[in-house]
């Protein structure tokens, strides 16, 4: 059974950085392209970031693109999102998602973005 577990969410100011996780299980992590999305109360999913198997290839929305950092440790199963220069507009359920199929994501993270 694929499993994907985030952790990391909180609160922090404005300006601020969260580090996020997401722990895989399941599955060939390593084959697998993993991305971050995020979705805000009312609003539709949004694309945040994706890095490929190996973790040769990083790709970023704009609006996240120089604050944002994705990684992965295929070592660990994990990838990662590091938030730097947090803004209100940040604020959202993260979630990472599976890239190969069946694409599946996981339960979230909340983060908040206020002063």
């Amino acid at each position: 059974e694929v499993q994907l577990v985030e952790s990391g969410g909180g609160l922090v100011q404005p300006g601020g950085s969260l580090s996020l996780a997401c722990a895989a299980s399941g599955f060939t992590f390593s084959e697998s392209p993993m991305s971050w999305v995020r979705q805000a109360p009312g609003e539709g999913p949004d694309w945040v970031s994706t890095i490929s198997g190996v973790g040769a290839h990083q790709y970023y929305a704009n609006s996240v693109k120089g604050r944002f950092t994705i990684s992965r440790d295929n070592t660990k199963n994990t990838v990662y999102l590091e938030m730097n220069s947090l803004k209100p507009e940040d604020t959202a359920i993260y979630y990472c998602r599976k890239d190969t199929k069946p694409s599946v994501k996981g339960q979230g993270t909340q983060v908040t973005v206020s002063s």
